[in-house]
């Protein structure tokens, strides 16, 4: 069994592959949504602004003193 992603850019190919489908041909799947890029997107949208590589870098740094002590 052969696994295609298709890009359908033309309604009568979808009417097509329905029809090869429904001869049992093929079978149609929808695709799966990423439920942890959905969650991405929306804490994104809710930022004002896009941390600097320095904040990250300061927060990781922070973290690391937490978990493993202050003498890192």
């Amino acid at each position: 069994m052969n696994k295609l992603q298709i890009e359908i850019l033309n309604p009568k190919a979808a009417k097509l592959l329905q029809d090869l489908a429904d001869l049992d041909l093929i079978s149609i799947k929808q695709p799966i949504e990423n439920g942890f890029a959905k969650i991405l997107e929306k804490l994104r949208s809710n930022a004002n602004t896009v941390p600097t590589s320095e904040e990250i870098t300061q927060e990781v740094e922070l973290v690391r003193q937490i978990k493993y002590g202050k003498d890192q």
